[in-house]
């Protein structure tokens, strides 16, 4: 990815809408000045174009030549066009263990530490869970569900958050107006809103935009997990995935019905595990059809602490 910067206060949104205006032949206007001074007379035949100030001039048609677009244009589209696609042939799914979660939080670090998040935002999220108030508790991260009946997709009016052929679900910041519509729509509470200036323009870092990766992250526009797209580009497992030290994280293709832990590097059929270990996924009933999936907290192999339990007794004093 090119690390060239852009100018400050500029987003590609400015320069769509610049570059709309300015058309084909574009020039700035102290170049053409220069580039004309002690010219040899012209054919005579003169053609109207726009600086990029915006100011219409005529300028002798034997005097324009092509200009190579730079560099950084043309990473930008072929990160949109590949980052809308998808990778052909790709379904992919994740698979949940609750019995090997401790509540490490190295996921949630990762995850933050790559998309450029702000201490209280998330991406995947590990909670303290309880199904009766007899019953063991036990933590359960929660990342964007990727469903195939997205109802988030659905209400976005500008095209910004979609579905790629390979499952994955992801937003585009470029499109993004920051309706929030998805937000609503989203049964999971799986999306952040980025209220203030992040983390990104704080520090005035800036790079060419990756919709794979959702970074530069901007104020205004949605920021969720992404399955680490930007990983599976480069054929390595997700971010979350990889840094779990208890082997709580299974993740492969449904279509190779292959799916590898990211602590053991095991890897093992996907419809077995699921099948064998009693698999589930979160609100079935709404008819999202997740693609993550849980394998029950039975015979946990990290109970919880002893202030853990004190927290969770609090909350359901609370919630009497």
């Amino acid at each position: 990815m090119s690390n060239k910067k852009q100018d400050k206060g500029t987003s590609r949104r400015d320069f769509l809408k610049s570059s709309f205006l300015m058309g084909a032949a574009t020039v700035t206007g102290a170049g053409l000045l220069s580039s004309f001074k002690g010219a040899e007379e012209g054919s005579g035949e003169m053609v109207k174009v726009m600086t990029a100030n915006g100011d219409l001039v005529e300028v002798d048609a034997n005097k324009l030549k092509a200009v190579k677009v730079d560099s950084i244009d043309l990473d930008l589209n072929e990160l949109q066009k590949r980052g809308r696609e998808g990778i052909a042939g790709k379904k992919w799914v994740m698979v949940i263990d609750l019995a090997k979660c401790r509540n490490a939080r190295k996921c949630m670090e990762a995850c933050q530490h790559a998309h450029h998040l702000k201490p209280e935002q998330h991406h995947i999220n590990v909670l303290q869970m309880q199904e009766a108030e007899n019953t063991a508790p036990f933590y359960m991260p929660k990342p964007c569900m990727h469903c195939d009946n997205t109802p988030c997709t659905k209400v976005c009016p500008v095209d910004a958050t979609f579905k790629r052929q390979d499952g994955i679900v992801l937003i585009d910041n470029e499109r993004c107006i920051g309706c929030r519509f998805c937000v609503a729509a989203c049964p999971y509470s799986a999306r952040v809103f980025n209220w203030s200036e992040t983390l990104d323009e704080k520090n005035g870092f800036e790079e060419t935009y990756d919709i794979e990766l959702n970074v530069p992250q901007k104020k205004g526009t949605i920021s969720k997990c992404l399955f680490s797209a930007d990983r599976l580009r480069k054929d390595e497992l997700p971010y979350c995935v990889s840094s779990c030290p208890n082997g709580t994280y299974w993740f492969g293709d449904m279509n190779e019905d292959a799916v590898t832990n990211g602590t053991t590097g095991e890897t093992v059929r996907f419809s077995e595990l699921i099948d064998k270990n009693d698999a589930y996924t979160l609100m079935p009933e709404l008819g999202t059809k997740s693609n993550v999936y849980y394998l029950p907290a039975k015979d946990r192999i990290f109970p919880f602490s002893e202030e853990d339990k004190e927290n969770l007794n609090r909350r359901n004093e609370h919630s009497h």
